[in-house]
């Protein structure tokens, strides 16, 4: 029976119940907007009465069978999905959920050594055993991208026992893996293809883009509605497809980690986000991939910048590229991507999503206007116009070509007895901590790898480009297991 997205059926529960004038006994404690703050100064009161808490008839997100029910079941449509569920705790939480679901303690998953944070949470969480798939290495640009083909099947063809594979599509760059022929072999050997879709959401609403999760016949994918549709920050979907799913499993783990307070305000904007990307994704997002095609012409004109082409990433071998991604490479000026991003919020009030050493990155969406990319280009200009004359020796960065070597699982090494070292103190011992920069979240070294003095060179380079480095511990020190104190480390050399 055809979907009528016209609908959104529980946002217009919600704005039902805001207008309804009903007396709060109930939480949460502004009383529907009673109590007067700062934000409300500039929010206005009407934000606040949609920051409902289940009343009823506005169904239960842990257990829908109402209004948030049929929502998803839009949702799952125009996805081309079976089933979606919805998150408020953004596209970490379906990571989490799809990877906790699928895999127990000492199964083992492939995946990427590019993954998210969250990816590596979930190897804790549920104690799987990681296969990492060395990425495209770019040494032109100094970022990670895709997994070839060959690299996947080559790894199930040596763990035929993993439970699952797991693909980004795409990267936070926008470059995607062949998720097709990944899916087609996967299933030859009974594996779930899960699917980290946080940058993808906008795929299935142009031809003019790389494939979707669910078309590609992945069997879960997890999708951040906030960063390319146009929800509000933190609300994602999970999608499935398929006989592999155990949605017993699956929502038992949902619940598990989800809130049992979630956000009607964050519900809602994924109600309406998906009416506004179905109908109007497919007639504005040529008009971005055109606009953003434009602005790379124009950005190549610039001395000392290189906008890069969707060809840079297929002579690579990638499968495609999503064009509504601007990566300029600024390198050639001989400042870094993390001077160029400082400089154009500081200097001209224009907000990167990030930058690395030779480039910075701007997400387009359906939102992004021509006046936004003129914006952009014009801030460049000036850029190349102060550092040119300058003459400055074009930076280049150093690419590891190896990742850590993996001595236990992740599991293991998070709940392993631990001790604090000075990083200069640290090569050759075993990582009890994810250390990451972020964005993108990617990490450096993860709880069970062996720490080399390659990843301590990296981490000072990130210190001393001011990026944002993620970890436990501050001030020099990172955390490490205490070899001494260690079951299995005692018993490899009880004999010695």
């Amino acid at each position: 029976m055809e979907k009528d997205h016209r609908l959104t059926p529980f946002y217009t529960k919600l704005l039902e119940y805001a207008n309804s004038h009903t007396v709060s006994h109930d939480v949460p404690g502004h009383k529907l907007g009673q109590v007067h703050n700062d934000m409300m100064d500039f929010t206005g009161q009407q934000m606040y009465k949609l920051d409902a808490n289940a009343p009823r008839g506005l169904d239960n997100l842990n257990r829908p069978t109402g209004v948030i029910y049929e929502a998803a079941e839009l949702m799952a449509d125009a996805f081309g999905a079976e089933k979606a569920y919805f998150l408020t705790g953004g596209t970490t939480m379906g990571i989490l959920s799809m990877i906790m679901s699928v895999c127990r303690a000492k199964e083992k998953i492939i995946l990427p050594r590019n993954v998210h944070k969250s990816a590596i949470n979930a190897l804790i969480l549920s104690g799987a055993v990681p296969v990492f798939v060395k990425p495209d290495i770019d040494n032109e640009l100094g970022i990670a991208n895709h997994m070839a083909f060959e690299d996947v099947k080559q790894a199930i063809l040596d763990n035929p026992d993993a439970k699952a594979v797991f693909v980004i599509n795409p990267t936070y760059f926008g470059v995607t893996s062949d998720l097709e022929r990944i899916v087609e072999f996967a299933h030859e050997y009974e594996m779930m293809v899960i699917v980290d879709e946080a940058h993808g959401s906008h795929f299935p609403f142009s031809d003019q883009l790389p494939i979707g999760s669910m078309a590609a016949g992945a069997d879960m994918g997890s999708c951040s509605l906030h960063k390319t549709v146009g929800s509000l920050t933190q609300s994602s979907i999970l999608i499935t497809q398929g006989p592999m799913v155990d949605h017993i499993r699956l929502r038992s783990t949902i619940n598990m980690i989800q809130s049992t307070s979630p956000s009607s305000l964050l519900m809602a904007s994924l109600d309406v986000a998906r009416k506004t990307i179905y109908f109007d994704g497919p007639i504005e997002i040529p008009k971005i991939i055109e606009m953003a095609e434009e602005s790379r012409r124009k950005i190549n004109l610039i001395p000392g910048l290189e906008a890069i082409e969707k060809s840079h990433f297929i002579g690579r071998d990638a499968f495609n590229y999503d064009q509504t991604k601007i990566i300029v490479k600024v390198s050639g000026l001989g400042i870094t991507g993390f001077d160029v991003y400082k400089e154009l919020f500081d200097e001209h009030h224009i907000q990167l999503e990030l930058a690395e050493t030779q480039i910075i990155l701007a997400v387009l969406s359906i939102g992004t206007t021509q006046k936004d990319l003129d914006a952009l280009v014009d801030a460049l200009k000036i850029v190349s116009d102060k550092y040119m004359p300058m003459n400055l020796t074009p930076i280049k960065s150093k690419v590891k070509y190896s990742f850590p070597q993996a001595y236990t699982r992740p599991r293991e090494a998070y709940h392993a007895p631990k001790k604090y070292v000075p990083l200069n103190q640290a090569v050759d011992e075993i990582a009890a901590e994810s250390v990451m920069i972020y964005p993108p979240g990617i990490p450096i070294v993860i709880p069970g790898e062996i720490i080399s003095q390659d990843i301590l060179d990296d981490l000072d380079f990130y210190q001393r480009s001011g990026s944002m480095i993620l970890s436990d511990t501050e001030g020099g020190y990172i955390k490490i297991i205490d070899k001494e104190y260690w079951e299995k480390w005692s018993e490899l050399y009880a004999d010695e």
